[in-house]
């Protein structure tokens, strides 16, 4: 074995070793999406127009350009997002809510709060609603002492422990009292804890010591001397030494009480003869800081110093600012899972995955013998290195949004359907070496030649291929949210993972056998005779009828459908509204409650038009769910989703309906929803033109979209005739098909430019075209029943939103296959019209 094959061994297991560290322990690095593990999740946008409104309200007197009122509107929205962000992460604190997500998103605000079952979800959106409450409160003037008293005695809370750290005594959370019991209740029985007298209660103010985050406790009062409305504004600024500091502005009242209150509190005050006063920030009854008066402090204005760092700094300006500037938010957009719902996911993805990854298996031992051994270690190697390939994708992809992620994913449901297509579409490349491989050896070469100039011919095609579904999955993520996202992650991540297995480890392995083996040539099972000549070019005109037929029939059907009740065509991500979800007792045949008899009492309620539909598993046959589909409009002052739950709940109380699901977007976020949709499947398009034009020439180019255009209006057509909603979830599919039908299309491209530039008989371009996707079909055929079999895996076990994710990737891969032989090639060369193309003329002339 040459020294280069050894340092690619050392590489694989390094990799691998890095991949495993970041999933092993499971239960504690692998964290799940809210459809995996349940719970709900809230988009919020700060009121823009209340922030207009004021600034116009406070402008004293100068009249603002519009011009001027959008930039001073434009910088009070930044500001206001990150006041809201503290304010939200205080308030959802104290649920006792496992890892809250909250994060900026552009304009609106993205809360992901995994595990709230139904009983929290109300609460949760009470405290999201409402406006953070910011306090000045007086530290007791021998809390130091007392607590010292109690740390001396090794007197904690419950959940709390001491701990020491440069030579001072602070506090820990334990893990005796887990996340989601650190409630409003327990607060409160803290606050209570050891109390001088009960004007006082006990809080933790969080602080970050030889970076481990520790908590030091104080004794505050519980009366605010100043309230966030005294405090007119905050910033950030620097002291004499060039340290952080927080500077305080309060408004005329305010100024006067600050003044009368550090005159009173400062050394020799008439409220503190000795010693220093401190005055805590407290909003929501969580300590933010508690700085000492050193002195008193008239005019209105004082500064906060101490030990900052930067970012400390900058989060209590944004604590205090949040309650001297209350901003209403409204919730655009709320989805709720129930925890047992994300259980059945986690189980029903679970199991395609096995299966899926079963039937390749199978498949490629039976079809490709040894070479598929080969394969199927490299698909075991895939799986195993694809936490590092998701690391990898998700760093890259999110450089422009702050820097790379350096975790593992959160595993959503649509990113499990990526890993099961990673598995169909990773052996994609395997056949394409193999099938090269099997020509090279019936040429006559020897193992080793033949296993060397399979690779070598199969490069540049798997590249290319790859390189457009790539692409596909960095649209995906630029312009999908949430879990669509995760599913871009998935796929880039799987992609670079089978190219590198494909190209590397395989070749190692042949390489190993060449060398501690005898063998002389890999046999193979043969599906399409090596002398095949079938005239795909001469049937593309019935071919092209049937897809105008089918086209033509499916989206004028879906037109006329979205024209006369959108509802029952697009899903509540592009119209707005809400979607509800129950679950019931399984029954075999009738269901528990007829449509007609749901609507005529959801219509009595005033809820308008619903659309109303039973769900039924397709591996069971059993109807397990209905959803229940309304507007955004408010019904009687309610939300839908509310008056549709208690009207259900009320009329068929026999049916056990319970609740699994809520889906509520605005109007206006479906409105960007479906704009960006469109802008993502159009951008896809250009850059699939722009690519293929580039490694082909425009000709082909306009071929492969033709084809990808034909691909999309049939899926959607055929999904649409079936009942499917077009939601987010579709528009993956449709962007996912068209990266893997111009993958099939850019292969058989690829062999047409070969046989072009070899050609030496000087035959025809159409005949030429004609021989390339026989030499090509065996792998079209193949790679299409291998991603197939996963796919039809996802359709049969995988149950939910994913059901509609695989029955769209069924359809796209019959239509692209299809397609990649009887439209992208007849259109390239009908654009020709009998010319070849300008590189297989320079290669004849040279």
């Amino acid at each position: 074995m040459s020294k280069h094959a050894w340092w690619n061994w050392i590489l694989l297991v390094a990799l691998l070793g890095g991949s495993l560290s970041r999933v092993i322990p499971w239960s504690d690095k692998v964290r799940f999406g809210l459809d995996l593990k349940g719970g709900i999740s809230f988009v919020v946008k700060v009121d823009e127009e209340k922030i207009a409104s004021d600034i116009r309200s406070g402008d004293d007197g100068v009249k603002l350009t519009d011009i001027e009122l959008d930039v001073q509107v434009k910088d009070a929205l930044d500001g206001a997002l990150d006041r809201s962000i503290e304010v939200l992460r205080n308030r959802l604190n104290r649920l006792g809510i496992e890892e809250p997500s909250i994060v900026k998103k552009a304009d609106r605000i993205e809360i992901q709060l995994p595990g709230v079952g139904e009983e929290k979800r109300d609460e949760a959106e009470q405290l999201i609603l409402s406006v953070g409450f910011l306090e000045f409160r007086m530290v007791h003037e021998r809390s130091q002492e007392l607590v010292d008293r109690l740390l001396d005695s090794g007197k904690v809370p419950p959940g709390w422990q001491i701990v020491t750290l440069g030579g001072r005594r602070y506090c820990s959370m334990t893990d005796d009292v887990p996340a989601d019991k650190r409630d409003a209740a327990f607060l409160q029985a803290q606050g209570l804890f050891e109390a001088p007298d009960p004007r006082y209660e006990y809080l933790f103010q969080e602080e970050e010591v030889q970076g481990h985050l520790v908590y030091s406790p104080y004794f505050v009062n519980r009366h605010a001397v100043l309230q966030g409305r005294d405090l007119k504004n905050s910033r950030l600024e620097m002291t004499d030494l060039n340290q952080p500091a927080v500077g305080l502005e309060f408004t005329g009242g305010g100024a006067t009480r600050f003044e009368e209150i550090t005159t009173q509190y400062a050394p020799g005050g008439s409220l503190n003869p000795s010693g220093e006063r401190q005055l805590a920030i407290v909003i929501d009854n969580t300590l933010y800081s508690a700085p000492r008066i050193k002195e008193p402090i008239r005019g209105g204005r004082a500064q906060i110093t101490g030990s900052f760092k930067m970012p400390e700094a900058k989060r209590l300006v944004n604590v205090l600012r949040s309650g001297a500037l209350p901003t209403r938010v409204r919730i655009e957009e709320k989805r709720y899972v129930a925890p047992s719902l994300g259980k059945d996911s986690i189980d029903s993805g679970l199991k395609s995955v096995i299966m899926g990854f079963i039937g390749v298996v199978l498949f490629m031992c039976v079809y490709y013998m040894l070479a598929g051994v080969v394969a199927n270690v490299a698909l075991v190697l895939n799986l195993l290195l694809l936490p590092l390939g998701m690391i990898l994708a998700a760093g890259f992809m999110s450089m422009g949004k702050g820097g790379g992620a350096i975790t593992l994913p959160v595993l959503t449901l649509p990113g499990v359907a990526g890993i099961l297509l990673t598995i169909g579409m990773a052996v994609d490349a395997n056949v394409l070496i193999f099938e090269r491989i099997r020509e090279e050896q019936r040429a006559g070469k020897r193992f080793l030649a033949a296993v060397t100039a399979g690779y070598d011919r199969a490069f540049l095609a798997i590249v290319d291929s790859n390189l457009t579904t790539l692409m596909t999955g960095v649209i995906l993520f630029i312009f999908g949210t949430g879990p669509i996202r995760g599913f871009a992650v998935t796929l880039c991540g799987g992609i670079v993972v089978s190219m590198y297995t494909a190209l590397v480890v395989t070749k190692l392995i042949f390489g190993l056998m060449a060398a501690k083996t005898s063998i002389k040539s890999l046999r193979m099972l043969t599906f399409v005779k090596a002398n095949t000549h079938i005239d795909f070019i001469g049937k593309c005109a019935p071919a092209t009828i049937l897809s105008l037929v089918i086209i033509v029939s499916t989206c004028g059907l879906l037109a006329v459908r979205a024209v006369r009740a959108p509802g029952s065509v697009f899903g509540v991500d592009f119209t707005g509204g809400s979607a509800t979800t129950f679950m019931f007792a399984p029954t075999q045949g009738d269901v528990p409650v007829p449509v007609d008899a749901l609507r005529s009492t959801l219509e009595k309620a005033g809820v308008v038009e619903p659309v109303i539909q039973y769900q039924t598993e397709l591996e069971s046959k059993v109807a397990t769910s209905l959803q229940i589909k309304s507007g955004a409009d408010l019904v009687n002052g309610e939300k839908p989703s509310e008056v549709i739950h208690r009207e259900l709940l009320k009329a068929f109380p026999q049916a056990g309906f319970t609740v699994s699901q809520v889906d509520e977007v605005g109007s206006q976020i479906g409105s960007e929803l479906k704009r960006s949709a469109v802008w993502s499947v159009v951008l896809g398009m250009i850059g699939m033109i722009i690519y293929v034009t580039w490694r082909f020439e425009f000709g082909f180019a306009l071929g492969a979209v033709v084809a990808l255009v034909h691909d999309v209006l049939v899926t959607l057509g055929i999904c649409s005739l079936m009942g499917t909603q077009i939601s987010l979830t579709i528009v993956a599919a449709l962007l996912t098909i068209v990266g893997y039908s111009v993958n099939d299309t850019i292969v058989i491209f690829d062999r047409i430019r070969e046989d072009l530039k070899l050609d030496t008989k000087k035959t025809s371009f159409r005949d030429l075209c004609n021989l390339s996707i026989n030499q090509t079909l065996s792998r079209t055929i193949l790679t299409s029943f291998t991603t197939l079999i996963t796919v039809v895996m996802l359709l049969i076990f995988g149950g939910g939103a994913i059901f509609d994710f695989a029955l769209a990737m069924c359809i796209g891969v019959v239509a692209g296959t299809y397609s990649t032989v009887f439209i992208a090639t007849p259109v390239a060369i009908f654009w020709y019209r009998g010319r070849k193309p300008a590189f297989a003329v320079e290669a004849a002339q040279v």
